[in-house]
């Protein structure tokens, strides 16, 4: 599913053109994770009985605070590996089972290359497209308070006004639908539904750095955040929603290009949700809970590991199952 937007622009200078259309595209194909870890909690009691029933009996202590993995600098050739348990998050150890565990938390997951020149552009306006960027990415996922359910207003205003994202935004606050939807934007949780667990989001990806044909560069962002959550209604349940954004951001030769000073231009966007409901559009992401999960109707997509970086976003509209969280 995407959005081209058609608007066109008018009273720029002659010989001049406003930036490129951005485009949304989404992967929203994970309703709940139920089958794939069933499969596997049998498959480890068929081998290994004693991993269960150590974790049961209370074990140790936990497992001791894990090594932070470098940061990522080229696209992973696979998955990361699994635990031989898939533990369950819990209030005291949120990362339980997961990769994450072993990635940076919040704003250090996002390291930004070393500023250079591309194309005509200097590396001076490099260095502040980069931080603009990662101002971004903290902005719109990683804010106390936009995950508590308010909007990044600061982090949109990063992005050029004349791209038109504001009139979609203000759509799909007013009313959310499935082609305009606030979740697919930023990150952001309902607060009757669920809160963030602790103050740490583990974070992990990597920007790419590209010249255009017109000697501009575009800033391609690749970041995968996982957020450990509790249910809001007192259960004490605890799950975690794991998404992976994609953004296209441009740095414009404003010789070319009617732009506006200090911002970035957005092109094509793509998120991938793990562990959001996919019955429900209302602007936020929708976490299923263990005691949710029966009352959900089959999956109509495949299985696929939300902790997945080794391929790019592809396009679905398949809501299909997380093989773990």
């Amino acid at each position: 599913m995407g959005r081209n937007d058609d608007s066109k622009f008018h009273g720029e200078p002659e010989g001049w053109r406003t930036g490129p259309e951005w485009r949304r595209r989404e992967r929203r194909w994970w309703a709940g994770p139920v089958a794939g870890l069933v499969t596997v909690v049998v498959a480890v009691l068929a081998v290994r009985p004693e991993l269960l029933t150590d974790r049961l009996s209370g074990g140790d202590a936990g497992p001791p605070p894990a090594e932070v993995l470098p940061a990522e600098t080229e696209r992973p050739t696979a998955p990361p590996p699994r635990e031989a348990l898939p533990d369950r998050p819990t209030l005291d150890d949120p990362f339980a089972g997961s990769p994450a565990r072993e990635w940076a938390d919040n704003a250090d997951g996002i390291e930004m290359p070393e500023p250079e020149a591309v194309g005509v552009i200097s590396a001076e306006r490099m260095a502040e497209a980069l931080d603009l960027a990662r101002e971004f990415l903290v902005a719109t996922n990683l804010d106390p308070e936009v995950i508590a359910g308010e909007v990044p207003e600061e982090g949109l205003a990063i992005l050029d006004p004349t791209a038109d994202v504001d009139e979609y935004v203000d759509r799909a606050l007013s009313d959310p639908s499935r082609e305009y939807d606030a979740a697919s934007l930023f990150s952001r949780f309902h607060a009757d539904h669920a809160t963030l667990l602790g103050d740490v989001v583990k974070v992990r990806g990597r920007t790419e750095v590209t010249e255009g044909e017109d000697g501009s560069a575009t800033l391609h962002l690749d970041y995968t955040f996982v957020y450990p959550l509790v249910a809001a209604d007192g259960s004490e349940e605890v799950t975690r929603t794991i998404v992976r954004r994609t953004i296209d951001l441009q740095v414009l030769d404003p010789a070319r290009w009617q732009i506006t000073p200090g911002t970035l231009w957005p092109g094509e966007w793509r998120v991938d949700r793990g562990n959001d409901d996919c019955a429900v559009t209302d602007g936020f992401l929708n976490p299923l809970f263990d005691s949710q999960l029966w009352e959900q109707p089959p999956p109509s997509g495949e299985e696929r590991d939300p902790y997945d970086r080794s391929e790019e976003v592809a396009e679905s509209e398949e809501c299909g199952l997380v093989s773990r969280i």
